[in-house]
């Protein structure tokens, strides 16, 4: 009897020692607080899907996801804070289409794209409209682009968002597929843009929707099309660039959610599928739609060749239309 008893102390202590001793990793994710790193200020529209979805992850999962900014270098920073994180599932980007774009900008990035970063989840589709004050005298694309032809003085140049955004990329693709040789105007985010679009200071602009939106019912800026491959809810009168015979306008800018390279399967995998179900709650789904964006729903499988191919087709317009941001 005392030599069973002792038997079974042994074993029980053996697998006390042995079960303290199992590393982190191997036990079940998520275990500890996740940081999603939002390279971009507070108040953006990353930041905004980040906490969201941070919220409602920590309300499932109950670890407590912490949104950290990390803005500088046109989002290089956040991007490469993560890119040489650890490959565990504990530090997540929450990343914009200017990931695929700056590599081609900057070819002295610290990090590679599709080397160093694990797609998980495409977030978000966002899009951008050739937008004119509302006392411009034309009402659709086909007037635009024949009244830019005919006359520089009034239609000679176009804002956007920031040089070497999605904003700057589409009005240079509207250049190569218009024949046009509009000036780029950039400007320190789409508020300042949106506030000169409304008061004739720049007479036509490349504006996101999310930018627009708080001035859509001023009626000061009339919207001529929209990126992206069907209209937007919000403005279901604007056709897309499509619609009206331009052909290459259906890269919309996205949010995305990606991990360090080598983030275990399983991990990507879980933390995939939690994201893709959140996505489709009421509640979620009409923030998306009321800070102007679209939701979208994709495996990490589709999100990287998502990234690839816009990679492919953003790589294009700057060789062709010789974007150089060190000009």
């Amino acid at each position: 009897m005392t030599v069973n008893l002792s038997l079974a102390l042994a074993r029980l202590l053996l697998a006390f020692i042995t079960a303290a001793s199992i590393p982190v990793w191997a036990q079940p994710y998520p275990n500890k607080p996740i940081r999603f790193i939002v390279p971009y200020p507070a108040g953006g529209g990353t930041d905004i899907i980040a906490r969201m979805l941070g919220t409602k992850l920590t309300e499932i999962w109950g670890q407590q996801v912490v949104v950290e900014n990390k803005p500088g270098a046109s989002g290089i920073l956040g991007n490469d804070l993560v890119a040489k994180a650890a490959p565990d599932g504990y530090t997540v980007l929450i990343g914009i289409t200017t990931l695929v774009q700056m590599p081609h900008l900057n070819p002295k990035l610290p990090y590679d794209v599709f080397k160093d970063f694990t797609p998980v989840a495409q977030l978000a589709l966002s899009a951008n409209m050739l937008a004119v004050p509302v006392n411009a005298p034309v009402n659709n694309l086909k007037e635009f682009i024949a009244l830019a032809r005919a006359d520089r003085s009034k239609l000679g140049t176009y804002g956007t968002f920031g040089a070497g955004t999605t904003s700057h990329l589409h009005g240079e693709l509207f250049n190569l597929q218009t024949g046009l040789k509009l000036g780029h105007v950039p400007y320190k985010g789409g508020a300042p843009l949106a506030t000169d679009l409304m008061g004739g200071q720049v007479p036509s602009g490349f504006i996101d929707l999310t930018s627009a939106r708080p001035h859509l019912a001023s009626g000061r800026m009339k919207f001529l099309a929209i990126s992206g491959t069907r209209r937007y809810a919000a403005l279901p009168e604007v056709p897309t660039f499509a619609e009206q015979g331009l052909k290459d306008f259906e890269a919309a800018g996205w949010f995305g959610m990606l991990l360090p390279a080598n983030a275990p399967r399983e991990v990507t995998a879980k933390l995939g599928a939690e994201i893709a179900r959140i996505l489709k709650l009421p509640e979620v789904l009409a923030r998306i739609n009321d800070i102007g964006l679209q939701s979208v729903d994709t495996s990490p499988e589709q999100f990287a060749a998502a990234m690839k191919r816009d990679f492919e087709i953003w790589g294009r317009v700057v060789r062709e239309a010789q974007i150089n941001l060190e000009q």
